[in-house]
């Protein structure tokens, strides 16, 4: 599948263990900075058990659209390790034996490679390898899905070499900038009208709007997009505060947003 410029990126974060809270999930937060570092937003994220038909079910439908996609955990070769088979079986080919990560596990574990480890050898047919600095142990590509170990150290430089080697293509050399506000003494209803007309005259700035949860009648308002639209929006949304004598104080810049 060829990647468009306007493809996106999500993140599947497997096991029963983040979900039950005996551990806290630290990909989603360090894949943003990577992609951030890259040009590139983070447009969606799913956290699912340990299950094979959620699993396999989730890969069906990632699988049919054009997002690049990072897959966390689940290719180990214990039993409840089920990543390799769902994403098999979500892309309709076997499991096939891969005769580098075989030669990986061989040469890594020797004779005790065999009979349980070779199981990470099992791959879906047409994967090719993601390299793994730290014990050499590979992670798989399957279309435009990308499947890493669940350990941050091993995952974290598995994903900066898929992006720098199959989209780089798709790095933005402008990272997008932010502009926030502190706008006192207004109702976030009473601004509706204004945002609605701002979308419209800059239709490549996203904004947001967060009310205060312990001050009244105060909201912290954003703009987000590419530093020109941002600054033309910027200027037109500050003379529309002045001009409704609404207390607008800036906010430091947010660069990279």
């Amino acid at each position: 599948m060829s990647m468009q410029a306007n493809a996106r990126v999500g993140l599947v974060l497997i096991g029963d263990e983040l979900l039950n809270g005996s551990r806290q999930d630290k990909h989603m937060a360090k894949t943003i900075e990577i992609l951030q570092q890259r040009g590139l937003p983070l447009a969606w994220v799913r956290m699912i058990g340990d299950e094979y038909p959620l699993l396999i079910q989730t890969f069906k439908e990632t699988m049919s659209t054009n997002d690049i996609v990072f897959s966390f955990g689940g290719i180990g070769a214990t039993p409840d390790d089920l990543t390799r088979q769902c994403s098999a079986d979500a892309a309709g080919v076997r499991l096939l034996r891969h005769p580098q990560l075989v030669a990986i596990l061989e040469g890594h574990f020797g004779a005790e490679a065999y009979p349980q480890r070779i199981r990470m050898a099992e791959l879906p047919d047409g994967a090719s390898l993601i390299p793994n600095p730290i014990n050499k142990i590979a992670g798989y590509k399957l279309h435009n899905h990308h499947f890493v170990p669940g350990f941050p150290k091993m995952s974290w430089p598995m994903i900066e070499w898929s992006l720098d080697t199959y989209y780089s293509h798709l790095f933005d050399p402008e990272p997008n900038v932010e502009q926030r506000w502190i706008l006192k003494g207004v109702r976030e209803s009473d601004l509706i009208p204004m945002m609605e007309k701002l979308l419209r005259t800059f239709p490549k700035v996203r904004l947001s709007s967060l009310p205060s949860t312990t001050i009244s009648m105060q909201i912290d308002f954003g703009l987000k997009g590419k530093q020109l639209p941002v600054a033309e929006a910027a200027e037109w949304f500050v003379q529309r505060m002045t001009e409704g004598n609404i207390d607008c104080t800036p906010k430091p810049e947010a660069a990279d947003a």
